[in-house]
């Protein structure tokens, strides 16, 4: 592991723990600066082609989906680990489907649902965009259905 520091080669881990999803945290020390860093480690599954509305097909992309989930809740009271976890909960329900693809509308689903728990303001901003909520009207009937 190269040292953030100085590049320095030759580091020590100090500490090693396990997180529920199966990752790995260490802590370390570099022998060449003596400063101490952490590093996160996690199994690399295959996650299935995502097949966009328009055909198109790319691959998942974890970063795109933070990026995704961050924008519809600024400035809530949501902790980055819980959109972590959420995301990382998308990860390993698309890694157990097992299937080759998989449509972006799934995981719209998968967001749109842990959103629904996770901050409502950020669902319905979420919910704007993903359904499609272009009036007024449709923006209420949604906040409605949270209120019921």
């Amino acid at each position: 592991m190269r040292c953030p520091y100085c590049s320095g080669q030759r580091t020590r881990v100090i500490d090693t723990s396990h997180d529920s999803r199966g990752g790995i945290r260490r802590r370390r020390v570099c022998l060449g600066c003596d400063q101490r860093f952490s590093t996160y480690e996690r199994a690399i599954l295959a996650t299935p082609l995502v097949i966009k509305q328009d055909g198109a097909r790319e691959e998942f992309n974890r970063d795109k989906l933070a990026r995704g989930i961050g924008i519809a809740c600024v400035k809530r009271p949501v902790s980055a680990a819980d959109i972590d976890r959420l995301i990382g909960e998308i990860e390993s329900a698309l890694q157990g489907m097992g299937k080759a693809e998989v449509s972006s509308r799934v995981i719209g689903d998968m967001v749109i649902a842990g959103l629904k728990e996770l901050d409502h303001i950020a669902y319905v901003r979420y919910a704007i965009v993903y359904l499609g909520l272009d009036d007024l009207q449709a923006i209420r009937d949604e906040i409605n259905r949270l209120l019921e």
